[in-house]
């Protein structure tokens, strides 16, 4: 299984992922073959242009009859997945590309404040959209990806002109789109990142605060409509074995100081963390402002859960500040086995350091239930745990 990470540093749209993807080694004439299976009013191009100092594919749609007096179409979500439906697509490139339009067309619901199937879509809903996100769930399935990944979004600023008016950028549907994903803005006065782009990217993939180690293959990049000076605007995306993926070997460290919080309290957190998605959480004994004694909460966390965990520790602590930073990490290859001790299944956590196997440790949870079961003391299931994993390397 591969992994595609999207450099967002330029912002993206549809037509950018496309272009970034055919440019991982996919064949411009297959893919306008696979398109006409839509049987919409549209040409397809893809040429080679320059955006700043970068080369990129680019990717146009273009809908006959557009410039000839010809509306726009407007679609809803209904009309929109009967074509999806009705095509010859692979079952996974459907389930995508209907996942990406309800939550774009969820999203214009919310912010015009219409019903969701009363919803119509304008820039987003007309023919080229269908190709833009059609084309990228056939591109995923085509080069093999199973995850992807996005840093954090340049959005750009000022305002855009739509079929709503004037409107500030990001756009409301964008903004809607991108709850819980990093975004800023820097270099240009324009939109970076549209409706299109955004309900890929938040359907799809996985926000990272910094770039996750990685170790790809190919780069692919896309270029965007507009040509800034003194901005590529470019999107690359970054693309290899997801098993070459590490997003967990640089993590942050969370600590709060907590002097009005109960041990209840805090032993209830600890497990809130760890169903957050924490890799180890601690509490330590303290010296406060005017010796007061309390707690020191600590919590390891990966790149993608740290918002989360912070949001948990204002929401379930009385915590009012918290202090993070990255910290470097290295954990053994892992693996896990089951034995029997007593009749009853353990398993064992095994811990391997160049290939060979240098810790085993037995699950707490299945060892006392063995030992409750069969009578015997904790630390002789332990101590048997170990054993029979030994001889079962």
């Amino acid at each position: 299984m591969k992994y595609a990470f999207f450099d967002g540093s330029s912002g993206l749209s549809g037509d950018m992922i496309l272009g970034a993807l055919l440019d991982l080694g996919v064949e411009a004439g297959r893919f306008k073959d696979r398109m006409a299976g839509l049987r919409l009013p549209v040409e397809i191009a893809v040429k080679r242009v320059r955006r700043g100092a970068l080369g990129a594919a680019r990717v146009d749609v273009h809908v006959r009859g557009r410039f000839r007096g010809r509306r726009p179409v407007e679609r809803t979500f209904a009309d929109v997945e009967r074509i999806i439906l009705r095509s010859r697509f692979p079952a996974a490139v459907k389930d995508r590309a209907v996942a990406v339009f309800r939550r774009l067309f969820q999203a214009e619901a919310k912010v015009h404040g219409r019903r969701f199937g009363d919803t119509h879509l304008h820039e987003a809903g007309a023919d080229d959209a269908l190709v833009d996100i059609v084309g990228c769930a056939w591109l995923a399935e085509e080069l093999g990806i199973g995850e992807f990944f996005v840093s954090p979004l340049n959005v750009g600023s000022g305002w855009v002109r739509t079929s709503h008016g004037v409107l500030p950028v990001p756009p409301p549907a964008v903004a809607e789109l991108l709850k819980g994903f990093p975004v800023y803005s820097a270099w240009v006065e324009s939109e970076l990142v549209t409706p299109t782009g955004a309900a890929v990217v938040s359907t799809l993939a996985r926000p990272f605060p910094r770039l996750p180690e990685l170790v790809y293959e190919k780069i692919g990049c896309g270029a965007g409509t507009k040509d800034f000076e003194g901005m590529a605007n470019v999107l690359r995306v970054f693309y290899g074995e997801a098993s070459r993926f590490d997003p967990g070997r640089e993590v942050h460290v969370i600590e709060a100081t907590l002097d009005d919080a109960t041990p209840q309290l805090l032993a209830h957190f600890l497990e809130t963390a760890m169903e957050e998605g924490a890799l180890d959480a601690t509490l330590s004994p303290v010296v406060m402002k005017k010796n007061r004694l309390g707690t020191k909460l600590t919590l390891l966390a990966p790149i993608d859960r740290m918002d989360r965990l912070i949001e948990a520790v204002f929401r379930e602590t009385t915590s009012i500040g918290v202090r993070h930073f990255p910290v470097g990490r290295r954990i053994l290859e892992r693996e896990f086995r089951t034995v029997r001790v007593a009749g009853q299944p353990v398993r064992v956590k095994a811990g391997r350091l160049g290939g060979r196997e240098v810790n085993a440790q037995p699950e707490y949870e299945d060892c006392l239930k063995a030992a409750r079961k069969s009578g015997r003391p904790l630390k002789e299931i332990l101590r048997l745990a170990v054993r029979a994993s030994v001889r079962e390397r």
